[in-house]
C-alpha cells in the first residue's frame, strides 16, 4: 500500500472563485469547480499547509485530522492567514536543506525554493518519494538526490518552468504523477485547464480526492506532433509556446528570418523573443527537413505561412508562366519532403500556422495561387499530427486529440 495523499484542497491562496472576484473563470468555478485554498494530508499523519475549515474539508473528504503529528507550511512568512483546528500541533517549518523524521516513520526535507516559501520532500517508509512545492515555487538549483520522484504536486499552471527543470535533472521521469495544485483564476477552469496540462504531462483533481503515490500508471501522453493555427492576432504563437513551457530544452525555429530596415518587424520579433524562456535556443531558417531528421531536443516552428512563402520563392510560384512550366511540381515535391519529414520525425514538435480562406478573396493570382496552397499545406500537415488546434479570439479549440 502507497502513500495515501487527500488533497484538502487544490485552489490558490485566495480560492477559487476569488470573492468579489467578476472576472468569468471565476464565475465559472462553481460546485466542483470550486477550490479551497491547497493543503494535503499524507497518510493522515502529516498535514502540508493550512486552510481555514481544514476539519471540515477533511470531513468532506472520508478523512479526520486527529491522527496529525505534524502541520508544516510552505508559504511566505507573510503568506494567508492561519487557522489551526482545536487539537492539532503548532504549525511549524523546517529550515532549508533539513530533515526530520516523524513518529509514523516518514521522512521530510525541507527544499529551498527560489522565491519566498518551502518545498517539502515525503519519503514513505516503503520509500515511495513526494515532492510538494508552494504556490510561484521552482527548487533553487538542482536537487540533491537525483532519483526520480513517485508524484509531484505542484503550481504547474504558475511556474512550468519548475517541471521543465526538474524534468532536465531527472526528478521528474516518465511515470512521474504530476498534479497542479494553487489553481488560480488565470486559466479558466474544466477542459480548457485540462487540457493545458496535459500538454505538460500534469492533471488537476476536484478537491477532496484522494490519491495513492506510486499507484497511477495513466500519466498524460504528451503528443509528439501538434499544429496550432489561427488567424492574425489570434493567440496562436502563444498557445504553442504554452505547449512547450514545461519542457526542459526547446528550439524555436523562426521561419520568417530577418528583415533589415524594418523597425516595425524587429518590435515583433523582439516581443515574442522576449516572452519565451531564456533556455530557449533559436533557429532562424526555413531549411526545416533536416531538422525533423535529426534527433534533438523539441522544436517549435514558427510558422509554415512564411516557409511556404519562401518555398514559393524558391520556385518561383509567383510569376504565372513559372508556375505553370515547372513551378507547381517543384513546390509539390518541397511540400512532399516536408511532409516525409514530419511523418518520420523522433522529436516532438509544435508547428503554427496562419487559417486562410474565410476572408476576402486576394485580388491577384499570385494571392489567390498563395492562398490555395497554404490551405493545401495546413490540410495535410496537420493529417500527419497527432493534435490539431484552432485558436480564434485567444480560445484553444481542440480539433484533433
Amino acid at each position: 500500500m502507497g502513500v495515501e495523499l487527500t488533497l484538502l484542497g487544490t485552489g490558490a491562496p485566495g480560492g477559487l472563485p476569488r470573492p468579489d472576484c467578476p472576472c468569468a473563470a471565476c464565475a465559472l468555478a462553481r460546485g466542483e469547480r470550486a477550490r479551497a485554498a491547497t493543503a494535503v494530508l499524507v497518510d493522515g499523519a502529516l498535514l502540508l499547509d493550512l486552510t481555514p475549515g481544514a476539519a471540515l474539508a477533511a470531513a468532506r473528504a472520508g478523512q479526520t485530522l486527529v491522527g496529525v503529528r505534524q502541520v508544516l507550511l510552505t508559504h511566505p512568512h507573510e503568506g494567508p492567514a492561519l487557522e489551526l483546528p482545536a487539537g492539532l500541533p503548532t504549525a511549524g517549518r523546517v529550515p532549508d536543506g533539513r530533515e526530520l523524521t516523524l513518529i509514523s516513520g516518514h521522512r521530510v526535507r525541507a527544499v529551498a525554493m527560489d522565491s519566498p516559501g518551502t518545498g517539502y520532500e515525503v519519503t514513505s517508509p516503503d520509500g515511495e518519494r513526494l515532492l510538494y512545492l508552494p504556490p510561484g515555487g521552482a527548487p533553487a538549483g538542482l536537487l540533491e538526490d537525483h532519483r526520480t520522484y513517485d508524484m509531484v504536486v505542484a503550481d504547474i499552471v504558475g511556474r512550468p518552468d519548475a517541471l521543465a527543470r526538474l524534468r532536465a535533472s531527472g526528478a521528474i521521469g516518465p511515470t512521474t504523477d504530476v498534479v497542479a495544485v494553487h489553481l488560480d483564476h488565470d486559466v479558466p477552469p474544466g477542459p480548457e485547464l485540462d487540457r493545458r496540462l496535459a500538454a505538460a504531462g500534469a492533471r488537476a483533481v476536484p478537491d477532496g480526492t484522494t490519491l495513492v503515490v506510486g499507484e497511477y500508471h495513466e500519466v498524460p501522453d504528451v503528443p509528439r506532433r501538434t499544429l496550432v493555427t489561427g488567424g492574425a492576432r489570434s493567440g496562436k504563437s502563444l498557445e504553442a509556446e504554452r505547449r512547450l513551457e514545461s519542457f526542459p530544452e526547446v528550439v524555436y525555429v523562426a521561419t520568417s528570418g530577418t528583415r533589415e530596415g524594418d523597425p516595425e518587424w524587429a518590435a515583433r520579433v523582439s516581443l515574442h523573443r522576449d516572452r519565451r524562456p531564456g533556455s530557449w535556443r533559436t533557429l532562424e531558417t526555413c531549411d526545416l527537413v533536416p531538422l525533423l531528421e535529426e534527433e534533438g531536443p523539441a522544436l517549435l516552428i514558427d510558422c509554415l505561412a512564411l516557409w511556404l512563402t519562401d518555398a514559393m520563392d524558391r520556385v518561383g510560384a509567383w510569376d504565372d508562366d513559372t508556375w505553370a512550366d515547372g513551378g507547381q511540381e517543384a513546390l509539390r515535391e518541397r511540400v512532399a519532403e516536408l511532409l516525409a519529414a514530419v511523418r518520420a520525425t523522433s522529436r516532438t514538435v509544435v508547428v503554427v500556422t496562419n487559417e486562410v480562406g474565410s476572408g476576402v478573396v486576394p485580388a491577384t493570382a499570385s494571392g489567390r495561387r498563395f492562398r490555395d496552397e497554404l490551405g493545401r499545406l495546413n490540410a495535410a500537415f496537420g493529417d500527419e499530427c497527432e493534435h490539431v488546434l484552432l485558436v480564434v479570439a485567444g480560445q484553444a479549440l481542440p480539433l484533433r486529440g
